[in-house]
């Protein structure tokens, strides 16, 4: 089959790669029919580059027609059209029951202090092969993938593999009072679709900050205020003037560990990458820096006693953090990957009679994966209003 491969630091290929079978009881096996290319798999193609083996199969964001189950796999059968969430949980551990499908139990990568494996992302998170590619074998496939209609657009349900749930999340953990603001940093997917939720679920104002035209523009004609990074010094002293001098009631970074304007970490991620293979992963699995210009902004524009949610991926370990503010703001911190299982049920009935948050036409291009080399640099550069993309093997 063909599949998108990482060959190095940006050196993404398209490869022939050996088909996968069934190798647990608990496995499936999907024909591809969309894969969603990802903000965190820029991380791979740039920052967590030491974590990478050449070789690896790229992507966390697939919807297919499943080809084969087995023998455990009970709710699924060949023909069936799915959807598939990026972190592989199995349901029924101590974390799954209580919604924490990311920590899943029998899944964790133990060997590497890390939680529930994820399809194509690093030996971090177990190195499983990822679904940028025409089939994709699927752990955990008695709990994992979700049955969805065959009659409905291909992108109805393609995001809820992880730009829906990871977005809600976000809303969710940003807490946002009865008349209150919302301000999200960043409006690539994630940070786009949580303005969309956060609008959908009745938020008084919502505010979301970029610097891409595109993606301004997108927000905006859905009726966020949009503030252009470009055209102010001090956007959180914007924030602050639209509400009442005290700041958000609530933040959510969707930017996380590649923001711009942070020259310090971007030497640090930069100097790791260049190392020897053994040497960067050393260096960036102990003392790795990320660049924090986006989470400084919400520590700064958020009100006291408001709240910072983190959907934006960060890997630092050593990241320093301004605790005295935190702390003297009160401000309340949530983060972690979005937990997939634990909020379908909220998104679903968004999805099976009308399209309120825009999923049909959320996609700004779709491409073949054949083309996948030139959809990352794509990507990567923000060009030709590049918001999300999506590959049709």
């Amino acid at each position: 089959m063909k599949a998108a491969v990482w060959h190095g630091r940006h050196d993404v290929r398209v490869d022939e790669v050996p088909d996968p079978g069934i190798e647990e009881p608990t496995d499936a096996v999907i024909r591809v029919t969309s894969s969603g290319l990802c903000g965190s798999d820029l991380h791979l193609y740039e920052v967590l580059a030491p974590f990478m083996t050449p070789g690896d199969i790229l992507g966390h964001e697939p919807m297919g027609v499943v080809e084969e189950v087995g023998s455990a796999v009970t709710g699924l059968k060949p023909g069936d059209r799915v959807v598939v969430p990026f972190q592989i949980s199995c349901g029924s551990c101590f974390m799954c029951d209580r919604g924490l499908q990311t920590q899943c139990e029998t899944t964790q990568v133990r060997d590497q202090g890390a939680g529930a494996a994820l399809f194509g992302y690093t030996k971090l998170y177990g190195a499983v092969p990822g679904a940028q590619a025409e089939y994709l074998r699927v752990p955990q496939a008695q709990y994992g993938p979700l049955k969805v209609p065959d009659d409905v657009p291909e992108d109805r349900f393609l995001f809820l593999s992880d730009v829906l749930p990871t977005a809600w999340q976000a809303v969710e953990y940003a807490d946002v009072p009865d008349g209150g603001t919302l301000a999200v940093l960043g409006l690539g997917p994630i940070g786009d679709m949580a303005c969309r939720i956060a609008l959908h679920h009745g938020v008084r104002q919502v505010i979301g900050i970029d610097l891409v035209p595109e993606r301004l523009e997108r927000a905006r004609a859905r009726g966020v205020h949009t503030l252009d990074l470009r055209e102010t010094d001090d956007v959180a002293a914007e924030v602050r003037q639209l509400t009442e001098g005290r700041g958000a009631d609530s933040v959510i970074d969707a930017v996380g560990m590649e923001a711009h304007g942070d020259r310090t970490g971007q030497l640090m991620q930069n100097a790791a990458a260049v190392l020897p293979t053994a040497a960067a992963e050393k260096v960036a699995g102990s003392v790795g820096v990320d660049r924090l210009a986006a989470l400084h902004s919400a520590i700064d524009m958020v009100r006291r006693g408001g709240t910072i949610s983190l959907s934006g991926v960060y890997g630092g370990m050593v990241d320093p953090l301004p605790m005295l503010t935190l702390f003297d703001k009160q401000v309340q911190l949530r983060m972690g990957q979005a937990n997939v299982r634990h909020w379908t049920p909220d998104i679903l009935p968004l999805l099976t009679e009308h399209d309120p948050l825009g999923v049909d036409h959320f996609a700004t291009h779709h491409v073949p994966l054949t083309e996948a080399a030139d959809a990352y640099e794509m990507f990567q550069r923000k060009d030709d209003g590049a918001v999300k993309v999506v590959f049709r093997p």
